[in-house]
């Protein structure tokens, strides 16, 4: 904690580095607030959240660090006068250098040994909301898995013997009439092409996986686009090169970053701006992922982001990307985020978007390699 809070009410300085260890160490923003709501102490995740340094911080009151009429406001002055614990669920905070607001639950309260200070604490929905989220993009690619299998079996055979009892009737039929037959043989291929498509997801074996350095792959996967699909889109990396390599399989997560990119492609030929998508990785510890029947936690810190100035996702369609045959596009199926998060599932990892007008990240965040490898079955 730090020397003005400390001079409120005086502590040995053992406890008083033990409370500046513990409140730094903790992964949600901590302010501590003095009458006049000047800031009189901010731990490490309340300089991330806020982008400024905790002595920038010490400097304004929360009223100048947030966007103006910003709920926490209205909380921190409900402490003051009751004197009382508030918490807050589902409030938007906006702050001058983060232009999106951000979802957080508030829990603020005087603090006992000084009640003139108040102790605010966020947590940001998104994180905590995560992993719940995840496990539901699983289930939404286990119930395709089902469904892939079924329509293997059940309608690729019967889709062959139409084709074939088409081509046997098209020489001796009229010139009309033949062009029904071919129009039969074209119809079934594409239905066969998106169950082929489909079968993908019905592949529960275990990932056969590796070292793999997630630069090399998305190096690939920017060369792949420039060549092709983004050929008029400028690519912008932004890596640290110090990051350790991913347990995976490097065609998998070529395939899932190409799908990615080519959404993001796609996105921006609907603006009128000109495109650029920005590829970014980075070591965030302090993520993990409960794994579903165990009592085991996954530590996911590598994160890769792929974000597009582009139009942005529909509000109505967010809640549903992930999930198989969701999509805006005019010729599109909606499988192609439903597999990437299949394939980042069976990574262990997670994947999240976060999108606005002319702002749209798709966020990976993955296990890192361990140092004694063992064989990486994936998160089911």
């Amino acid at each position: 904690m730090s020397a003005e809070i400390a001079q409120s009410r005086p502590v040995p300085g053992r406890r008083h580095i033990e409370h500046d260890v513990l409140l730094g160490a903790l992964p949600h923003p901590i302010l501590v607030l003095a009458e006049d709501e000047r800031i009189i102490y901010a731990n490490s995740a309340a300089e991330v959240f806020f982008q400024a340094s905790q002595a920038m911080l010490k400097r304004q009151t929360l009223e100048e660090v947030v966007v103006f009429g910003c709920p926490i406001v209205a909380l921190a002055r409900q402490v003051r006068r009751s004197g009382a614990t508030v918490n807050e669920y589902g409030v938007e905070i906006g702050t001058p250098k983060v232009t999106a607001p951000r979802l957080v639950d508030i829990f603020g309260g005087p603090m006992p040994d000084a009640p003139d200070l108040t102790v605010l604490m966020m947590q940001q929905r998104s994180m905590a909301q995560m992993i719940e989220r995840q496990l539901t993009h699983r289930a939404a690619a286990r119930s395709v898995s089902g469904l892939a299998a079924v329509l293997a079996h059940e309608i690729k055979n019967p889709l062959s013997g139409i084709r074939g009892a088409a081509q046997l009737l098209e020489p001796g039929l009229s010139d009309e009439d033949r062009g029904l037959a071919q129009l039969i043989c074209a119809e079934t291929d594409r239905i066969r092409n998106l169950v082929d498509r489909m079968e993908v997801f019905g592949d529960e074996r275990p990932l056969d996986t590796e070292p793999v350095n997630i630069h090399s792959v998305l190096d690939h996967v920017k060369k792949l686009a420039e060549t092709g699909f983004a050929r008029d889109v400028r690519v912008v990396q932004q890596y640290d090169p110090s990051l350790p390599h991913v347990p995976g399989h490097r065609d998998k997560l070529v395939q899932a970053f190409l799908n990615l990119v080519k959404n993001a492609a796609e996105a921006i030929a609907e603006g009128a701006e000109p495109g650029r998508i920005t590829l970014t990785t980075a070591f965030r510890p302090g993520v993990r992922l409960s794994v579903p029947g165990t009592g085991a936690r996954v530590a996911l810190p590598l994160c890769i982001e792929v974000e597009d100035n582009g139009a942005g996702v529909a509000e109505g369609v967010k809640p549903h990307l992930f999930d198989p045959f969701v999509t805006t596009k005019r010729k599109g199926t909606g499988l192609g985020l439903a597999l990437v998060a299949k394939i980042v599932g069976d990574h262990g990892g997670i994947i999240e978007c976060e999108s606005e007008p002319k702002r749209t990240v798709f966020r990976v965040l993955l296990p890192m390699q361990d140092r004694n490898p063992r064989p990486f079955r994936g998160a089911r």
